[in-house]
């Protein structure tokens, strides 16, 4: 099946059930809604495919799907069956007793992973706390350390928001005023083994002895920067000679999004724990972590999650997984992917003072603005947005474009259309 074809016949009417009579008041929404984001100036209303519209009823072409979580796009007939079958027999229980849906879901994927056991929780965050215990846990109780296991992180990368997780993240900004950090971590540029060996031999002392290496296959938030095959390879090696335990934050790459199933298929290693989140359910809030069998030390009691893994995520969940096995849109991910990043490719070369760089995995792509440059993501992603399509920034000086996997030749080529009159208007 074609991934057009995916949303024929429809099971919603895809026009927006939208009331001009009553516009969205954002001075109320503001007065009762935290201010913890920087909100683009729409609402979102209603969603098809790889299309959005918002309260006044104008259309977008979605190319952030919800941050590269909007797996099967939106409003997916596999998804609204499943959604509305299993709310109507058993949405939640807790883990107090079994869950079919969540052995089945795992099995799946054990079946089509290097994992032999999941943990299963509600976020990216929560299944990157979970590794950071499982890896602390392992470095007590099996390789006996003293005090202080160290995990190295990554500058620039992104881990998540709780306490742990923002101190993991390599980037000072998501850190100020929430002193003091978790102690445990120590950083390394990202893509240099040689910053690996040093860290590893300064730390190798004492009560201090690094028992984790935790990065993202490509960094996204960082700027969409792809690993490199080679560094990885090397870890992989210095992992295994010095017990040090390899974890990869896959919430962003994982579930199809750069083309194959998994991001470290890409680099050609096999963690010994991954995370994810984003992507698993389609929008359905669920995360998981993922070990070897060796590494699986959590016992009753270690670690827990009221809502992890109960029947309606993991139902979800596991119907996005076969969706994209059963429809193959892994391949519909790879020559989209190649159709996106040639297409940047020619808007950077028509502005070669401004764009400096074109780089990505399947769907999860960036374009770099030049860094002498006044302009900024921002300023491209607001004027994307006024001819209708959705982009996001990675950092101030990187556009990020992650479309629903379903996304179709047509719709790439229209979204670099709007792209180009968007940058020709900002220039």
């Amino acid at each position: 099946m074609s991934p057009e074809t995916l949303l024929e016949p429809t099971l919603v009417d895809p026009t927006p059930n939208l009331n001009p009579n009553q516009p969205f008041d954002r001075d109320s929404f503001n007065s009762y809604v935290m201010n913890t984001y920087g909100r683009f100036p729409i609402a979102i209303a209603k969603g098809l495919g790889c299309l959005l519209w918002d309260t006044s009823g104008k259309q977008y072409l979605d190319f952030v799907a919800g941050i590269a979580t909007c797996t099967l796009g939106h409003a997916h007939p596999a998804l609204i069956e499943v959604v509305s079958q299993q709310i109507q027999k058993l949405h939640h229980v807790s883990n107090l007793y079994y869950i079919p849906e969540q052995g089945e879901l795992a099995k799946w994927i054990v079946d089509h992973s290097c994992a032999d056991k999941v943990f299963f929780c509600n976020s990216g965050a929560e299944a990157n706390e979970a590794a950071i215990k499982l890896v602390r846990k392992y470095a007590h109780t099996v390789l006996d350390f003293l005090e202080q296991p160290v995990i190295l992180t990554a500058h620039a990368s992104f881990h998540g928001r709780t306490l742990a997780t923002i101190t993991a993240t390599g980037q000072p900004k998501y850190q100020k005023d929430f002193e003091p950090l978790m102690p445990g971590f120590a950083y390394i540029p990202y893509n240099d083994i040689e910053a690996v060996e040093n860290a590893i031999a300064d730390l190798d002392e004492g009560n201090r002895r690094v028992a984790a290496i935790m990065l993202e296959p490509l960094q996204g938030e960082g700027g969409v920067r792809p690993g490199d095959i080679e560094y990885f390879q090397r870890l992989r090696q210095i992992c295994d000679e010095n017990n040090i335990l390899l974890v990869f934050d896959e919430v962003q790459v994982g579930v199809g999004r750069t083309g194959k199933l998994w991001g470290y298929e890409n680099l050609g290693v096999e963690p010994d724990i991954f995370t994810s989140a984003k992507g698993l359910a389609g929008g359905i809030p669920i995360g998981a972590m993922m070990c070897r069998k060796f590494c699986d030390v959590f016992e009753p009691g270690s670690h827990a999650s009221t809502f992890g893994g109960n029947p309606f995520a993991c139902a979800s969940a596991l119907t996005v997984l076969q969706t994209i096995e059963r429809d193959h849109l892994l391949e519909n991910v790879q020559q989209r992917g190649e159709q996106l990043r040639s297409r940047l490719r020619v808007i950077a070369s028509q502005y070669p003072h401004l764009f400096v760089d074109v780089r990505g995995w399947g769907l999860i792509n960036g374009m770099e603005i030049n860094s002498e440059s006044e302009l900024v993501s921002s300023t491209i992603v607001n004027a994307a947005l006024a001819e209708g399509l959705l982009i996001a920034p990675a950092g101030p000086k990187v556009l990020r474009f992650v479309p629903p996997l379903i996304v179709s030749e047509t719709e790439v080529d229209e979204a670099m259309d709007k792209l180009e009159a968007a940058i020709a208007k900002v220039v």
